[in-house]
């Protein structure tokens, strides 16, 4: 069979095409686009620190943002120091570890909005639990992108900007980190690339 440089990867609802391709290349033509004015700014998603540093080491343009997965169940201290410490910004996404995920297993670890330490905290300052977990990202220099079509928690998501977590509170979040990816997407690993295999800091 010639090799193509392709692999077919089973995804759980469709078919994937990996296609063997240098990201700094990529990373390159995104700088072309904003040269040429198609866009204003450029960032990664899903790398690991070695990952961002090759993009950094061959960058014209910065990127702007790594857009990675940060919970109570994934603090990713290490990543987001390395990010900021570069002049990078982190958005974290599924920050309640996207629980309604349909691959999730059993045995995976879960963000529970009903915990009775993150109520507690929540009592402490008027706020949900969910509000407390929102708010222990952005003071830890991420910034966190909840999804909901709920308006009601819509509404809650933002208003998370009138209270601060204390050093105790934030300790008792982050006693939750269990390295427990929600979005480990496995599907992929034949990949070179895949980005949770090796993290080096």
């Amino acid at each position: 069979m010639k090799n193509t440089g392709k692999i077919d990867i089973k995804l759980p609802f469709k078919d994937a095409v990996y296609i063997k391709h240098d990201y700094v290349e990529t990373w390159k033509g995104m700088e072309e686009c904003v040269k040429l004015g198609l866009t204003k700014s450029i960032g990664v998603s899903n790398f690991n620190s070695k990952q961002l540093q090759r993009v950094l080491d061959a960058a014209e343009i910065k990127p702007v943002m790594n857009q990675i997965e940060v919970s109570p169940n994934l603090t990713q201290k290490k990543l987001i120091k390395f990010c900021r410490d570069r002049g990078v910004e982190v958005t974290a996404y599924s920050p309640f570890g996207s629980p309604a995920r349909p691959w999730a297993k059993p045995t995976d670890p879960v963000v529970s909005l009903t915990d009775p330490k993150l109520v507690e905290i929540g009592k402490k300052y008027g706020k949900t639990s969910s509000q407390v977990i929102l708010r222990y990202l952005i003071q830890a220099g991420t910034i966190p992108i909840p999804k909901s079509s709920n308006k009601d928690r819509i509404k809650q998501n933002i208003e998370v900007f009138d209270f601060e977590l204390s050093p105790e509170d934030i300790a008792v979040v982050e006693s939750y980190n269990c390295d427990g990816r929600a979005v480990h997407a496995e599907e992929l690993k034949e990949s070179p690339d895949y980005p949770f295999r090796d993290v080096e800091f």
